[in-house]
């Protein structure tokens, strides 16, 4: 029965990677811009966590985790000479392989990590039931690659702990390898083994071997990730001389930056329980009162390292639910349903995950993708693309046409000073004649349907100067983003963002008929 249901979940799983939702930005500005930059000449945009005299943001875990399956596709690509790869088939390529390597490595890695046949079979269930593993561990962010190194780091640390005869030569060269890859994603990623990591020392004092394998094994791999992002972030022909005279070292340049409080104070300051009693719940739902079920035989060194390991980033004060991802598994595999009220718990579960699997992994922001694409095989020439109340569009999937097209991101821009920016790009009524925009690269706004401040310009006969066209439309699209209940009240906030769903793209022209039309008072 277990095997049937765990089967299910992976269709399910399957269904949520290929579902175009936008869980955030760094998904895509964090990782598959830059590498597809590079490996298909896009062109792109960088951040500046790439951009900055110090950079932030190592390129050697992108080039592993997104460069090679790049390389590979663009060699499979052009050997069967189907032409230039599109960016829609790279973004989906890259979807099912964060989805493989969810099912392949994440789950082997709980099976390795639990010992118990009964409690394995539970963990599998939990896990593959979560909407975080539907959502965010199919997406390309650097946390969802967090995850699976810290699960298999674990099960390394684990499988050296229990090799008493032997060094375990290959586990200890692998985890040196892991602990610098991991670093190099992500700063966070030693928290999460600084507490398991000293169920080494026993070992290391009976197999000193073990310890120099590790220590080799990070320098090796930290001098190659040192030499790579030197490589990226240096201009000009790359020498192993820059390596030694002027090194770029970003998990150093990125823990100096997040150690300024001025600096995490423009991403947001939280307190410090933030992680423990607002995030972890987000992530886990019901499964969050199981740990206070826990008996101690299930303490194990996958529940030390995720509570360990959120306890000291809730240190710092900038605290996001993603931050989490790598506890969330191993929180899952380290628990064990109600002995009392089993039924009604899993009911909970299931609702849990559904809610906030269908919003969070199909409309969550889930128009930006589709809507880039079809403006990247329109046939019309576009000018300007202006973005009004959504997240950040990755530019990268315009398909080279962004060359010509301008993507201009407004995000919480005030109405006013929206239509302010997209009506100084139009040409402007010089005649009694509206001009001829045929020979004119359009202008577009894209915009949710729920933004009620654009109706008064979808009808010319409103006499506004400016008139909008619907284009096309996404109607699987959420904009969390612009609620405002206190001023609405909650029914006709939900009314307005759940009922008008949908993200438009709008033909902007201006309406140089509209004082001549007007009525004589």
């Amino acid at each position: 029965m277990w095997r049937r249901t765990y089967f299910l979940l992976i269709l399910v799983r399957i269904y949520f990677a290929l579902s175009p939702s936008y869980l955030h930005p760094d998904e895509n500005f964090q990782g598959p811009e830059v590498v597809a930059g590079r490996v298909f000449s896009y062109p792109v945009l960088e951040t500046w966590e790439f951009t900055s005299a110090h950079p932030i943001r190592s390129t050697f875990p992108l080039w592993l985790a997104y460069g090679w399956p790049m390389y590979i596709l663009r060699w499979l690509w052009e050997g069967f000479r189907y032409g230039e790869v599109s960016p829609s088939v790279v973004y989906w390529t890259l979807r099912v392989l964060m989805l493989s390597l969810s099912v392949v490595l994440e789950d082997w890695a709980i099976q390795e990590l639990v010992q118990s046949r009964r409690a394995r079979r539970v963990a599998l269930l939990l896990i593959a039931s979560s909407y975080v593993t539907w959502t965010f561990q199919t997406h390309t962010f650097s946390n969802s690659l967090e995850t699976l190194v810290v699960s298999w780091s674990l099960v390394l640390i684990q499988r050296i702990v229990e090799d008493k005869k032997r060094s375990g030569i290959l586990a200890s060269s692998l985890l040196g390898f892991f602990v610098v890859a991991g670093t190099f994603n992500r700063i966070t990623f030693p928290a999460f083994l600084a507490v398991p990591s000293f169920s080494l020392l026993p070992h290391f004092w009976r197999k000193p071997f073990s310890l120099v394998f590790i220590i080799l094994f990070a320098i090796l791999t930290a001098f190659l990730a040192i030499s790579v992002d030197t490589a990226f972030y240096t201009p000009g022909d790359f020498t192993f001389a820059q390596v030694l005279h002027n090194p770029v070292i970003t998990p150093l340049n990125n823990f100096l930056y997040n150690s300024d409080s001025a600096n995490l104070a423009q991403h947001g300051l939280h307190p410090r329980y933030q992680h423990f009693l607002v995030n972890l719940p987000q992530l886990l739902g019901p499964a969050t009162a199981l740990l206070f079920l826990l008996r101690r035989s299930q303490i194990t060194m996958t529940l030390v390292s995720a509570l360990s390991g959120i306890a000291l980033l809730s240190v710092f004060p900038h605290q996001e639910a993603r931050f989490l991802l790598p506890a969330v598994p191993l929180i899952l595999a380290s628990v064990s349903l109600p002995r009392v009220q089993r039924k009604f718990w899993i009911s909970a579960w299931i609702l849990f995950n559904a809610v906030l699997g269908v919003l969070m992994g199909v409309y969550h922001q889930g128009g930006i993708v589709p809507v880039q694409m079809h403006i990247a095989k329109t046939n019309e020439a576009v000018g300007h693309a202006f973005w009004w109340k959504t997240y950040s569009p990755p530019i990268w999937l315009l398909n080279g046409k962004n060359e010509e097209l301008r993507t201009v991101d407004l995000m919480g821009m005030s109405g006013d000073k929206m239509l302010e920016q997209v009506g100084a790009v139009l040409p402007t009524c010089r005649t009694r004649k509206p001009p001829k925009l045929r020979d004119r690269p359009a202008v577009y706004l894209v915009a949710p349907r729920s933004a009620y401040f654009l109706h008064p310009y979808h009808d010319s006969a409103k006499h506004e100067d400016i008139s909008l066209e619907e284009v096309w439309t996404f109607r699987r699209h959420l904009n969390l983003d612009d609620m405002d209940i206190p001023k609405d009240g909650f029914w006709k906030t939900m009314g307005r963002v759940v009922g008008d769903r949908g993200l438009v793209v709008w033909r902007v022209t201006r309406n140089c008929w509209s004082k001549q039309t007007q009525p004589i008072s």
